[in-house]
């Protein structure tokens, strides 16, 4: 069976969960979350546990029992605790600025700031001039707007300038070697 799968999901005080048919709402603190399980997944709720069960061993259902459960859980926590992402910004004049909690303007190198605007249920924190703290319920969606904020100017691998994950390490290169 699969360990991703078995494992059940505790509800924490103050999250109320919901099932209809396949479908899973999960409301909290920090807002709302649903997701539409497959067809072949069945979650039932304990008291305050979910299950999450398979009818077999094939190949695709195991896959979808981990996926549905570990989907699940990062809605649970979502609401409740919510996710983080962190941004460094690294290079002389580079720098972001907080217009609002959905908005920032960076000036990354570019003859012109570039401003860029979350999606809703994602808000941007600039504690320093050159961090970013993307927040949010939804892991998926933390997770695309950082990757799109770091877009703007991923990290070269010269001098290191751009916009990098704050746990991410910059494979430095040695530039023309003079003779």
């Amino acid at each position: 069976m699969s360990r991703v799968g078995k494992e059940p999901i505790t509800i924490p005080s103050g999250v109320e969960v919901t099932l209809s048919g396949r479908q899973v709402v999960v409301k909290g603190p920090n807002g709302t979350l649903e997701h539409r399980a497959p067809e072949t997944i069945s979650i039932e709720q304990d008291g305050d546990t979910l299950v999450v069960t398979r009818p077999d061993d094939e190949r695709e259902n195991r896959a979808l029992h981990g996926l549905t459960r570990s989907l699940v859980n990062n809605m649970v926590v979502g609401v409740s605790q919510g996710f983080t992402r962190e941004l460094e910004i690294v290079g002389v004049g580079y720098r972001a600025q907080a217009q609002g909690p959905s908005r920032i303007e960076l000036q990354v190198g570019f003859s012109h700031p570039v401003r860029f605007e979350a999606p809703e249920g994602v808000t941007f924190e600039v504690p320093q001039p050159t961090r970013i703290v993307v927040r949010g319920a939804d892991k998926q969606r933390v997770g695309q707007v950082a990757a799109d904020v770091r877009k703007i100017r991923p990290p070269e691998p010269y001098k290191g300038k751009g916009i990098r994950y704050d746990d991410e390490r910059v494979q430095r290169k040695a530039g023309k070697s003079a003779k």
